[in-house]
């Protein structure tokens, strides 16, 4: 468990960093520090469920919006956040090659919402779509729609 907090620790000095390099955003900042814990604890509880690691899920959730911290766009969020995560989780010294591997794939295919990738990718999209849904964003695009629908059947959250 100690892992998740200081990877949310690390995450936090990088928001903290890029609010200050980036001044337009597309995201409140302190939106970005909410969702990182709240998808992280989603993420965890998603992956137990899901016989799955959930330590390695929730700090794949925590990170997945990486793209968005450091360029306050959410517009190719996920693909920009790719090669930058990679370096940031080598930098925490708290993976190893093949989970930065599995967690950076994670971060880069977390937006497409209609595909089916790896059980990591299925939990960080779904700890993103239910943390949103929980704070009352509206889903604006229909595989966000329809995906959120059919997990909240399936998790029996309706």
């Amino acid at each position: 468990m100690k892992k998740i907090l200081q990877l949310q620790s690390e995450l936090l000095k990088e928001i903290n960093k890029y609010e200050n390099i980036v001044q337009e955003r597309d995201h409140f900042i302190d939106w970005e520090r909410v969702h990182i814990s709240s998808c992280a604890k989603l993420g965890y509880l998603l992956a137990e469920k899901r016989g799955f690691d959930p330590v390695l899920a929730a700090c794949a959730c925590a990170v997945h919006d990486y793209g968005r911290i450091i360029t306050g766009k959410q517009e190719g969020h996920a693909e920009a956040g790719y090669l930058p995560v990679k370096e940031f989780l080598k930098r925490t010294g708290l993976f190893n090659q093949e989970e930065i591997k599995q967690i950076s794939n994670a971060v880069r295919n977390h937006s497409k919402k209609a595909e089916v990738g790896s059980t990591l990718e299925e939990i960080v999209k779904d700890a993103d779509l239910i943390d949103f849904y929980q704070y009352g964003y509206e889903m604006k695009r229909q595989d966000q729609k329809e995906r959120l629908e059919e997990l909240l059947k399936r998790e029996s959250l309706l």
